[in-house]
């Protein structure tokens, strides 16, 4: 349904360095880049997430955010304590999500220009840490 989505950043070079390390244990990396934009997917060609810069780049806000598939619960880990590394703040500790569902294991960070981020495996069979 969704072809891409693109957040507005204030600091392209830390947001670009925020979500290679963040993204990189859920199998995605920066596939495309140019001056004012970093675009991260699992292949080239493939490019849904960007960041852009942005002068005066505000975030959605409460109620909105972006969520990030896992294959493992290990990458949902790896994720949220990268973000915290590099400036994120917790917005929710990796663990399951009863009210979701049974498998629904995931963690949420507010990245460095308020976005909030999540990250998720949501599949049976996933349980390795």
């Amino acid at each position: 349904m969704i072809h891409h989505v693109s957040l507005g950043v204030s600091d392209l070079a830390r947001s670009t360095a925020f979500y290679t390390d963040v993204l990189e244990p859920l199998g995605y990396r920066i596939v495309y880049s140019e001056p004012n934009v970093s675009g991260y997917g699992r292949e080239e060609g493939s490019d849904p997430f960007y960041v852009t810069q942005c002068d005066n780049a505000h975030a959605a806000g409460p109620g909105s955010h972006l969520a990030f598939a896992a294959e493992r619960r290990q990458a949902v880990d790896a994720f949220h304590a990268r973000g915290l590394a590099l400036g994120g703040k917790d917005n929710g500790a990796p663990g399951i999500r009863e009210a979701y569902s049974p498998d629904y294991y995931a963690a949420f960070l507010i990245d460095p220009d308020g976005h909030h981020i999540e990250a998720v495996c949501d599949h049976a069979g996933a349980t390795e840490r």
